[in-house]
C-alpha cells in the first residue's frame, strides 16, 4: 500500500518486481484490498484509494444523501430529552445535529459542522471540544481534544466511520480522528455506529474498533448481510433505518 500510495497508480508487473513474488500473488493481494476499500484495483494494476480527508466536506455531504438521512432520522430516536450525547465528525453525525434541533439535550462535539448547525438553538446545551483545526473536514483535532474528552461523560457517542470489514471491524482512513474516535468511546456509557448501507465495506485502513466494542448500529436495509450477521453475533444491536 505504501508503493501504491506512493506513485499513485502502479501496475501488477511492477508490484511483483519490487516486492519479489508472482504477478498471480500481486493480483489476489489486489483484489482482496479492493473488496475492502483499501485501494482501486484497475485492469493490470491498482489506483490509490482517494481517502475521505482529501475531499472537500461538501462533496463527501452530498453523496448518498437519503440514505444518511435516514440513517440521521433513526438515530436520533435513540436520543432521550435530558441526555448527554458526543458527536463525532462525519456528514452523517451532521444530519444528525439537525434532527436534534429543538431537542433539550446536551450535544458535545469536535465537529465545527455540528457547530454551525446547533450554534443558534437555545434548547441545545452545545459544547465544543477545543484542538487543532482540520479546514477539509471542519473539525478539531490533537492532543488538546483529547485531553478535553477525559472531562466528559456523556450518554452515548454517535460515531461515523469509513467502512466496516465483512467481520465486522470498523475502520477509517484518517490518522488524526482514530485516536479522538477511541476516546469518545471511552467517554460516552454507549457507543453508537451511524454508517448507511454504503460504508459496507467502505474504506480505511486503519482500525477504529471491534464489533464486540458497539452497542449498537444504525444503517440502512440492503445493508451487506454477512456484515450485519458479524455485528449481530458479536452482540451489536443492528438498528435499520
Amino acid at each position: 500500500m505504501r508503493r501504491v500510495r506512493f506513485a499513485g497508480v502502479t501496475s501488477v508487473r511492477d508490484l511483483a518486481a519490487q516486492l519479489g513474488v508472482s504477478p498471480s500473488t500481486i493480483r489476489r493481494d489486489l483484489e482482496v484490498l479492493d473488496r475492502d476499500g483499501t485501494l482501486r484495483r484497475v485492469r493490470g494494476g491498482a489506483l490509490a484509494a482517494v481517502d475521505a480527508d482529501d475531499l472537500p466536506f461538501a462533496q463527501v455531504a452530498s453523496r448518498d444523501e437519503s440514505d444518511k438521512d435516514a440513517v440521521a432520522a433513526r438515530a436520533a430516536r435513540l436520543v432521550q430529552d435530558g441526555d448527554v450525547v458526543l458527536l463525532d465528525i462525519g456528514t452523517t453525525t451532521v444530519r444528525l445535529a439537525r434532527h436534534l434541533c429543538g431537542r433539550r439535550v446536551t450535544v458535545v462535539t469536535s465537529s465545527l459542522a455540528v457547530l454551525d448547525v446547533l450554534r443558534g438553538d437555545p434548547a441545545v446545551e452545545l459544547l465544543l471540544l477545543g484542538g487543532m483545526l482540520r479546514r477539509t473536514y471542519h473539525s478539531l483535532v490533537g492532543v488538546l481534544t483529547e485531553q478535553a474528552l477525559r472531562q466528559v461523560c456523556a450518554d452515548r457517542v454517535f460515531l461515523g466511520a469509513g467502512g466496516v470489514r465483512p467481520d465486522g471491524q470498523v475502520t477509517d482512513s484518517t490518522l488524526a480522528e482514530v485516536p479522538l474516535k477511541r476516546a469518545m468511546m471511552a467517554a460516552a456509557g454507549q457507543v453508537v455506529l451511524l454508517v448507511d448501507r454504503h460504508k459496507f465495506p467502505g474504506s480505511g485502513a486503519l482500525r477504529v474498533c471491534g464489533p464486540e466494542e458497539l452497542d449498537a448500529v444504525v444503517t440502512n436495509g440492503g445493508a451487506d448481510e454477512t456484515t450485519v450477521r458479524a455485528l449481530t453475533a458479536a452482540g451489536a444491536e443492528v438498528v435499520l433505518a
